[in-house]
């Protein structure tokens, strides 16, 4: 089964969006899906313990060269999303994207749009994209 085009997944949000048409209740449905995801990684961290954060000061490299520089810095996570971790994350950003789609719409911005401009820029400024 191949994955739907952007465009495809927008009409289908602006056809499914019923109860929350408001912006205000968008952007807060947005916002409480943003933090069930952040929720769905913590559980899998506390509850499920697929994976465990050891998180502390980042060593940066005084080195020229920005790929070993880069390959330096570490992401604090050691183990594995379990595959039913995984399904809940996937969901909850589901989620997340849907609301995200549904604000594109009704502030009248496509969605591959935001995608290729923030392509664009993350291709333009390469590493210097510190966003």
């Amino acid at each position: 089964m191949s994955a739907p085009t952007l465009e495809q997944f927008q009409q289908q949000v602006s056809e499914l969006l019923l109860r929350h048409r408001s912006l205000l209740d968008v952007m807060s449905k947005f916002g409480q899906s943003g933090a069930s995801v952040n929720r769905a990684v913590t559980k899998a961290v506390t509850d499920c313990g697929c994976i465990e954060l050891n998180a502390r000061k980042q060593e940066y490299s005084d080195e020229p060269n920005l790929e070993s520089a880069k390959s330096t810095l570490q992401n604090h996570i050691s183990g594995h999303v379990c595959e039913s971790c995984r399904d809940v994350l996937k969901s909850e950003l589901g989620r997340n994207l849907f609301y995200m789609t549904a604000m594109c719409n009704l502030l009248d911005i496509e969605l591959d749009e935001v995608l290729a401009k923030e392509y664009d820029k993350c291709s333009t400024l390469g590493l210097f994209n510190l966003t």
